[in-house]
């Protein structure tokens, strides 16, 4: 018996969420039906399976990172090879029995935005200076849809980059609320709009409740990736072979959205 890690990275458009729930596709269960298949993992209780993120409906993954104690030995490539094209386990790490996957020491959310005519006139500097308002440790109530017991979180990097036609948010901390990334998202968007000031933010980082005066909708969940996770003492060894399996699901994806985009872009053309 020995406990293992697996990094899992996946696309999350065509799923409902990371958590199994019946009557739907689920990372999770695409993930259990194959190690129950092979005889990795017979009962999740016995084996003591544990997920760092449940990540939510069409929120994507490189970094989500799952643990369990089996008897079996782990083959990357045959195990990627009985799942879907939309997920992989991308790295694996032999890890102490007393592990906990839940609590790593940081965790890294990406979010990318596109550029259009409804955003090109955003002031990008105060939105710099919204993000680096979050850093440090606050009351993250009014950027979570739930009622949360300790809402207190700890954020220790963000950044703000424009990339041509792309913004992208980088924010790691310890832990994070449900919707919090993505109503963070938001704020800063509103700051950059001046829908919202500097002090708007500062005050909805305290522990009074604003969630009814100033209303938050969660930035859409394509937009999000659970990019990575570190864990104290904890070294995985990669595949490249299977990340680049991934990719070329990607590509391929990509090919078909972009026939869809100028599909779109004819129909509009004609319709005018």
């Amino acid at each position: 018996m020995r406990r293992v890690a697996l990094k899992i990275a996946y696309i999350g458009t065509n799923f409902h969420g990371y958590q199994r729930q019946p009557e739907y596709r689920t990372v999770e269960g695409e993930l259990l039906k194959v190690f129950k298949e092979t005889g990795i993992i017979e009962d999740t209780w016995k084996s003591h399976y544990s997920v760092a993120g449940r990540t939510d409906k069409g929120v994507h993954s490189t970094g989500n990172v799952i643990s369990f104690i089996t008897d079996e030995d782990i083959y990357i490539n045959k195990l990627n090879g009985l799942l879907p094209n939309d997920i992989k386990i991308v790295a694996e790490a032999r890890v102490p029995y007393g592990f906990k996957v839940r609590f790593p020491e940081n965790r890294t959310y990406t979010y990318i935005q596109p550029i259009d005519e409804s955003t090109d006139n955003i002031n990008f500097d105060l939105m710099q200076q919204a993000m680096q308002l979050f850093i440090g440790k606050h009351n993250f109530r009014n950027f979570s849809k739930r009622n949360e017991k300790n809402p207190n979180r700890e954020i220790l990097e963000t950044k703000l980059i424009c990339n041509d036609d792309t913004l992208i948010f980088k924010i790691k901390g310890k832990s994070f609320l449900w919707n919090m990334v993505r109503k963070m998202v938001t704020a800063i968007n509103h700051v950059g709009c001046e829908k919202l000031t500097l002090s708007n933010i500062e005050e909805l980082l305290t522990p009074q409740e604003l969630r009814q005066y100033i209303r938050l909708q969660p930035a859409p969940a394509c937009g999000l990736i659970l990019s990575d996770m570190q864990y104290k003492n904890i070294k995985f060894k990669e595949s490249q072979y299977a990340k680049d399996k991934l990719i070329e699901y990607i590509k391929e994806e990509h090919k078909i959205n972009q026939q869809k985009m100028k599909t779109d872009e004819k129909l509009v053309e004609i319709l005018k």
